[in-house]
């Protein structure tokens, strides 16, 4: 594998992964750190961030939907 191509990922994985750190950031936790754990708190925390993201990523993509309909009827 050549270490100066990035691999392939999805298209929002960048932004989700924002999404939960900045979840965890509000939580009072410093992501790196809660990654490094594998307790039960720590598998909560990042379960309940991965949720809020997804959420998060739902509402963006609806929106997105939302406003390209609305430039194909005009």
């Amino acid at each position: 594998m050549d270490p100066d191509v990035r691999p392939i990922e999805e298209p929002l994985a960048e932004l989700e992964r924002r999404l939960i750190d900045e979840y965890l950031r509000k939580s009072g936790h410093d992501p790196d750190v809660l990654r490094g754990r594998h307790d039960d708190e720590a598998r909560k925390l990042l379960t309940a961030a991965a949720i809020y993201a997804a959420s998060r990523l739902t509402e963006i993509e609806s929106r997105s939907h939302y406003v390209r309909e609305l430039h194909e009827r005009h």
